[in-house]
């Protein structure tokens, strides 16, 4: 298994929008609303490394979507 955090900016007025459509991933855990840098922060579980790039990818792809920056970690 594969762990991603990925942090996300949209364009302002988007953020319900973008929310609801990275909550519907499949493999999206968990989205917080957070305030500072960034918009949101979104909790990513993958059974593999490429399926955690093709979801950041798919993020990015939504409208509204500005900016994202990704961690990984893998369990032991």
């Amino acid at each position: 298994m594969v762990i991603g955090v990925t942090m996300v900016n949209v364009l302002p007025g988007r953020e319900k929008d973008v929310y609801n459509a990275i909550k519907a991933m499949k493999v999206v855990r968990e989205v917080y609303h957070v305030f500072g840098e960034f918009d949101f922060v979104v909790i990513i579980e993958a059974d593999s490394l490429s399926i955690l790039n093709n979801t950041v990818d798919e993020i990015r792809a939504i409208e509204g979507v500005t900016k994202t920056q990704t961690v990984v970690g893998a369990e032991i």
